[in-house]
């Protein structure tokens, strides 16, 4: 039983909040509106594990939705909104409406010049630069 704890790190007690071919909302004005995710940067898994990202995790997207200069490409983005409840260190439970996420550029620069609707705390803390484009942070 403790190798299985050393294998799952720390992603230990996390609440899986979206993974593999979840469908989100693109909530910066990058020009896509909504996205797939395609894979999750740093998950290390058990064979034939769908991969998980919560909030905070940098996940590659395809956008599906949006405008004509940036459908059908991949990009890296940031989760900052997820629908299943997680649970902080202070023993609060929290819960967005919708599942969102933010483009960044590869030096985790946001690509657009604002962030609609919330970013969860979590995410501000891991990406200041996010951080610094949202106007409201949970």
């Amino acid at each position: 039983m403790p190798e299985k704890m050393q294998v799952l790190g720390s992603r230990k007690g996390l609440t899986p909040g979206v993974q593999n071919y979840t469908k989100v909302v693109v909530s910066d004005n990058s020009g896509g509106k909504e996205a797939v995710i395609i894979s999750v940067f740093g998950y290390r898994g058990a064979l034939r594990r769908v991969p998980f990202a919560n909030v905070g995790d940098l996940v590659m997207v395809s956008v599906r939705k949006g405008s004509p200069d940036v459908r059908k490409q991949k990009f890296k983005a940031v989760v900052i909104r997820q629908k299943m409840p997680f649970r902080r260190p202070d023993g609060t439970w929290i819960s967005f409406d919708d599942n969102a996420v933010v483009i960044v550029n590869p030096d985790g620069t946001a690509k657009g010049t604002e962030i609609r609707g919330p970013v969860a705390r979590e995410a501000a803390e891991r990406w200041p630069k996010v951080a610094s484009l949202a106007t409201f942070i949970v």
